[in-house]
């Protein structure tokens, strides 16, 4: 097997990494998993990515998603991670750090290309919104499979407070929501998207969407909505995937 790429996946509770077959999207490796450090400072961070790497023993480039949008490697904003992210160099930061050719991207961007790549037909036809539901809420736009980088849907404001802060899975454990519950927070998210962008399609993905039979069938948008299918893995295959073709937002 020589198809092979590592990506990592930094979030505000956990950064993971593997190696992934990169012509199925399947990790070929066990998950690496360490608890994203306190505070998530640049340099704090990298040290993390640099001992997930050591311990998989990989030795080409790598992919890494941050929860940032990323304009020309540059970090622009900083969500569930420490401030002093903002206005970092990643790929200096990680290529540094690493010593290897570095690709870094937004993490819901990462979702995104994997489930063009590796997941549900929808994301390669019309248009189509992926959410991540997580510390907060990561948002992939895709059009006929092309991706428009870097949307911040979760930041969204409804009803004066933005849509991460009362329907990521986080807020569901912080607040013990019942899915009934927390299923009508995501409608609600769910319809004003709807009513601003019209989309064909929604796939939902992050950890949660492992229970998707709970809380999806209780959505009422008029758009489909999909399980994502590679789940919580998506964003490491993304940012492998991303490492591989050279792709740098």
């Amino acid at each position: 097997m020589s198809n092979l790429g590592f990506g990592i996946d930094i979030g505000g509770s956990g950064i993971k990494g593997a190696v992934v077959d990169l012509d199925s999207g399947d990790f070929v490796s066990e998950r690496i998993k360490i608890l994203t450090p306190k505070p998530a400072t640049p340099q704090a961070v990298a040290a993390v990515v640099a001992e997930i790497v050591s311990q998989a023993q990989w030795e080409g480039p790598v992919g890494i998603t941050v929860p940032s949008v990323v304009i020309d490697q540059i970090a622009l904003t900083a969500a569930n991670i420490d401030s002093s992210w903002v206005g970092v160099d990643c790929a200096e930061l990680f290529g540094r750090v690493l010593g290897r050719e570095v690709y870094v991207l937004n993490d819901a961007d990462a979702a995104g290309i994997a489930e063009v790549a590796y997941g549900d037909e929808q994301a390669r036809s019309g248009a189509t919104i992926l959410l991540t539901f997580g510390t907060g809420i990561g948002s992939a736009l895709m059009v006929n499979g092309v991706l428009y980088p870097n949307s911040e849907l979760g930041h969204m404001i409804i009803d004066g407070q933005e849509a991460e802060a009362f329907a990521s899975s986080a807020a569901k454990d912080r607040e013990e929501l019942r899915y009934k519950e927390w299923a009508k927070r995501v409608d609600k998210v769910l319809h004003e998207l709807e009513r601003l962008l019209n989309p064909q399609a929604f796939i939902v993905g992050g950890g949660i969407s492992r229970k998707a039979e709970k809380w999806v069938p209780r959505l009422t948008v008029k758009a489909p909505v999909y399980p994502a299918r590679l789940r919580n893995r998506a964003g490491i295959v993304g940012a492998a995937w991303a490492a591989a073709h050279g792709v740098r937002p």
